[in-house]
């Protein structure tokens, strides 16, 4: 029950944060962000949220801190890696941001087949 609860006050936190991102309210999104990852820290949702805010905050290096620790929870999630791409483009180290933007094309490749997409 105890895991329960930490997951629905996490969602909580988490849902707070997507209003104050859609206020333009960044600062105080990525303090409900950090509150959800407190109760869950593996609330992955909440993770790419943080990432987020902290890109548009230019927050380059601790966006990619958080991007890095949701690669290790889930390191098939393409978003993930389109992420880190789009991070690493943004500090200029060109030849990682295209080695992540390989690995999220391989992966929603490799997705699309198991979907039977070809």
């Amino acid at each position: 029950m105890a895991e329960e609860d930490a997951r629905h006050k996490a969602e909580d936190h988490y849902y707070a944060a997507l209003d104050l991102v859609a206020e333009g309210e960044q600062e105080r999104a990525l303090a409900e962000y950090q509150k959800s990852l407190a109760a869950d820290p593996t609330f992955a949702e909440a993770m790419h949220g943080m990432a987020r805010v902290l890109q548009d905050l230019n927050r380059l290096d601790e966006a990619i801190a958080v991007a890095k620790r949701l690669e290790q929870l889930d390191p098939d999630d393409v978003l993930v890696h389109t992420s880190l791409s789009v991070l690493y483009q943004k500090k200029g180290m060109i030849p990682e941001a295209e080695e992540e933007g390989n690995k999220a094309r391989i992966l929603g490749w490799k997705q699309q087949l198991k979907k039977g997409g070809g």
